[in-house]
C-alpha cells in the first residue's frame, strides 16, 4: 500500500512513500499526537518503527519535515472525513451545515483524545516554523468550507455565520478533549441550529 503523504517532489508533487517511510510516518504521527512534538525524538520514532535513523532522514530529511508530513496527513484526513460525511448525509443545505457537527462528534470519539493536533502544534512550535502556517491554513480551510455551506443555506451573512459556527466547533473540540462537557458536539449542534435559524430569519424593515 502506498501513501500520498510524503515529502514534495519536483514541481511540488508528492512522492509516494516507501513501506519503510509509511511505517516511520505512521509511528511518528501516533507518537507526536500522543506525546507532543517536542517530547518525541527521531531516535524514539526510528526505534519504534523498526528502522535506522539514517532511513528516517533519507525518507524525510529532518524532524521538522516529518512534523510537516504528520500535520499534512492529519489535515487531509480531517478534510476527507468531514466532506465525505457531509456529502454522504446529503439533505437540505441547512442539514448539510448541521452535519458538520455530526462529523465532528465521530471525530472526537475516534481521533481526538488529546485535542486538536493543529492547536497543539500552534502552542508547541516556534512562530517561524512552517508548521504554524500549515496549522493556520487548516483552520482557514475549515472557515471557508463552513462559509460555503452557510451561503448555500441562504444565510444573510455567510461569513459571520461561518465564524460563529467555527467557534462552536473549536469549543466543542476543547471541552470534549478535556472531559469538561459530555456530548460537546451534540450541544454545539443544538446551538448551531439556533444560530442558523436566526441567520435565515427575515429581518423587519
Amino acid at each position: 500500500m502506498t501513501h500520498s503523504t510524503g515529502l514534495p517532489g519536483r514541481g511540488g508533487r508528492r512522492r509516494p512513500l516507501t513501506p519503510a517511510g509509511a511505517r516511520v510516518l505512521g509511528t511518528a504521527s501516533r507518537l507526536f499526537y500522543e506525546h507532543g512534538l517536542r517530547a518525541v525524538g527521531v531516535e524514539a520514532i526510528a526505534d519504534e518503527a523498526g528502522v535506522t535513523k539514517k532511513t528516517l532522514y533519507d525518507r524525510f530529511g529532518s524532524k521538522d519535515d516529518l512534523i510537516l508530513a504528520y500535520l499534512r496527513g492529519r489535515d487531509e484526513l480531517w478534510r476527507s472525513t468531514l466532506v465525505g460525511f457531509v456529502e454522504e448525509r446529503g439533505g437540505t443545505p441547512t442539514e448539510r451545515l448541521l452535519a458538520t457537527f455530526r462529523a465532528l462528534d465521530g471525530w472526537l470519539k475516534e481521533r481526538n483524545r488529546r485535542g486538536c493536533a493543529f492547536v497543539n502544534a500552534h502552542v508547541e512550535l516556534p512562530e517561524d516554523h512552517p508548521g504554524q502556517r500549515l496549522a493556520r491554513e487548516h483552520k482557514a480551510w475549515m472557515l471557508d468550507y463552513l462559509e460555503g455551506l452557510a451561503a448555500d443555506a441562504g444565510a444573510a451573512d455567510p461569513a459571520l455565520l461561518a465564524r460563529r459556527l467555527l467557534i462552536l466547533h473549536e469549543g466543542a473540540c476543547v471541552t470534549d478533549s478535556m472531559g469538561t462537557v459530555d456530548g460537546a458536539a451534540e450541544l454545539a449542534e443544538e446551538m448551531a441550529a439556533a444560530l442558523i435559524e436566526r441567520s435565515l430569519a427575515p429581518t423587519s424593515a
